[in-house]
């Protein structure tokens, strides 16, 4: 009988995406257990257009009319593929869980990688942070207004429950201690609940597309919806009106690389995220156009429905086709979706923190970079992120102006950090050796990020502005205020200290990560990197 020959060990990395994160400089940490369907469900739950456009519908409506808020639905979703496009291409070069933050590493010249990753990183943590603290204070304020709802109508039209600032934010702080709860659990059990996600969003937005259609009397001619451009915002322009309404679909359409984020935990991620991505947007732009022309029909007295009791015209529109029972059950599904949104935002910015920790970005980063033993999930991360938030909520007890203002910080703070990363890779692609993932748009790649750098750049202008004049301390536009506020702390920060610790992403060498006695395999990867860097 013939004796055993041995075997020289193998590689520790046991598939593909360990070996590309290895390549890229990362030891495998969290648990792949994502698959192609709930990274696409998760992908569509984070923009959540069954709960963020009857949230923000308002804005357009009031600006421009039933023709502004729709057309600039349509014109936005395109421009969002292009910016989605733009950053799907980029991360499926690096798909890691620091997502464009880390991305930034490959597409500037070393020695500005430290300066240009820690604005790329805060512009990014910080945009995520408002817009979880956003989507909860508004399923509190959803919450609240069914409750309202349901409450004693008086003789002079108004609701015998009026919620005020300290309920709401209470409420809002709880919220978000059910997100984190959420957020907390193992990866596979994500998966099995965000997998729903998606489907109750396109499921519910085409029952409550139809059940308003049959039930609202007196629906609006198609003349009107697609025609009625009104000057509601003061300025004395109709032009000027139209472009205040794309404030709704930028506030809804953002955060592309929230998928990007999970790409430690899903299976090809190279491949699955920018599918995700792609699909996500052009899947939530065509129900999130069905829904505002939905409910443009259904606007059968329009001043009054905006003008409701409610403070939220669409939770009106459900009043007045399905009554209080009826209203109530279609709320309910714009609630739930809120939910799921506010859950997978977070998810996205806790993983946002871990890797931003993990580059020792953060004070005390060794504690929130930490991944828990029981679940093999960066908890410590997603708690951050709970109180980060609750701590910016409590500010609307005070000044729900403030409050407000730092939510509208969310799209110009994601939007900048794509397009600045998406500019420096063009810059600097003559100097920067960049290595493209399996997602490529070819000979359109430069076009259409030329577009979607020229649409950021315009519409952050546009979601800066006063949204009506005359402009008074009410009405006023503050996340102008808070972005100078973020980038006069972020940069002092960098200048005074964090410029002598912060070196960037901070990536480990092939050998360090893989120790294995067949280094013939660790070589055929390594072959594919550029040079280590000095």
């Amino acid at each position: 009988m013939e004796s055993a020959v041995s075997q020289p060990a193998m590689a520790t990395i046991q598939d593909d995406d360990e070996r590309l994160l290895a390549r890229i400089g990362y030891k495998q940490e969290l648990r792949r257990e994502f698959t192609k369907w709930s990274t696409v469900s998760y992908a569509i739950s984070i923009l959540g257009v069954l709960g963020s456009v009857p949230a923000t519908i308002g804005s357009p409506l009031g600006s421009g009319g039933p023709a502004t808020a729709v057309w600039a639905w349509f014109i936005g979703s395109c421009m969002a593929m292009c910016i989605a496009s733009s950053v799907a291409e980029l991360v499926s070069a690096y798909p890691t869980a620091g997502g464009m933050y880390f991305v930034t590493k490959h597409v500037v010249p070393p020695e500005h990688v430290a300066i240009w990753a820690w604005i790329i990183g805060w512009c990014n943590f910080l945009g995520q942070a408002a817009g979880v603290a956003s989507v909860a204070y508004t399923v509190a304020q959803m919450i609240l207004a069914a409750a309202a709802m349901n409450s004693h109508l008086n003789p002079d039209g108004t609701y015998a429950y009026q919620p005020n600032a300290v309920q709401t934010v209470l409420l809002t702080i709880l919220l978000l201690c059910v997100f984190g709860t959420i957020c907390s659990l193992t990866t596979k059990s994500l998966h099995k609940i965000i997998l729903w996600f998606a489907p109750i969003n396109i499921l519910g937005s085409i029952s409550i597309c139809i059940a308003l259609l049959v039930l609202t009397p007196n629906k609006q001619s198609a003349k009107w919806v697609f025609t009625e451009v009104t000057d509601g915002s003061g300025w004395g322009s109709k032009g000027f009106s139209f472009l205040l309404g794309f404030l709704s679909v930028a506030w809804t359409m953002t955060d592309y690389d929230g998928t990007t984020h999970m790409s430690e935990e899903t299976h090809d991620a190279a491949i699955r995220g920018p599918l995700a991505i792609r699909l996500a947007i052009l899947v939530s732009g065509v129900v999130g156009w069905m829904l505002t022309i939905t409910f443009c029909f259904c606007m059968s007295d329009f001043d009054a429905i905006l003008a409701s009791p409610t403070g939220l015209p669409v939770a009106q529109i459900f009043l007045n086709a399905g009554g209080r029972v009826g209203g109530t059950v279609m709320w309910f599904f714009v609630i739930l979706v809120q939910f799921f949104t506010g859950c997978s935002a977070m998810l996205a910015n806790a993983r946002m923190a871990y890797a931003f920790a993990r580059d020792e970005a953060f004070p005390f980063s060794g504690f929130w970079s930490k991944v828990n033993s029981l679940t093999k999930t960066p908890v410590n991360a997603v708690w951050l992120v709970v109180t980060f938030c609750s701590l910016l909520i409590l500010i609307g007890i005070g000044s729900t102006q403030t409050i407000i203002g730092i939510f509208n910080i969310t799209a110009p703070a994601l939007d900048l950090s794509y397009i600045a990363v998406i500019l420096a890779h063009r810059v600097y692609e003559h100097r920067v050796q960049f290595i493209e993932g399996p997602y490529s748009m070819g000979m359109w790649s430069r076009p259409v990020n030329a577009i979607a750098i020229a649409w950021v750049c315009f519409i952050s202008v546009v979601l800066f502005f006063p949204p009506t004049k005359p402009v008074t301390g009410a009405n006023m536009n503050y996340a102008i205020c808070v972005a100078a506020v973020i980038a006069l702390v972020s940069l002092t920060w960098w200048f005074v200290s964090a410029r002598h610790k912060y070196t960037g992403p901070r990536t480990k060498d092939l050998l360090d990560l893989v120790p294995t006695e067949d280094p013939d395999l660790i070589r055929e990867y390594s072959q594919q990197l550029p040079p280590p860097e000095p």
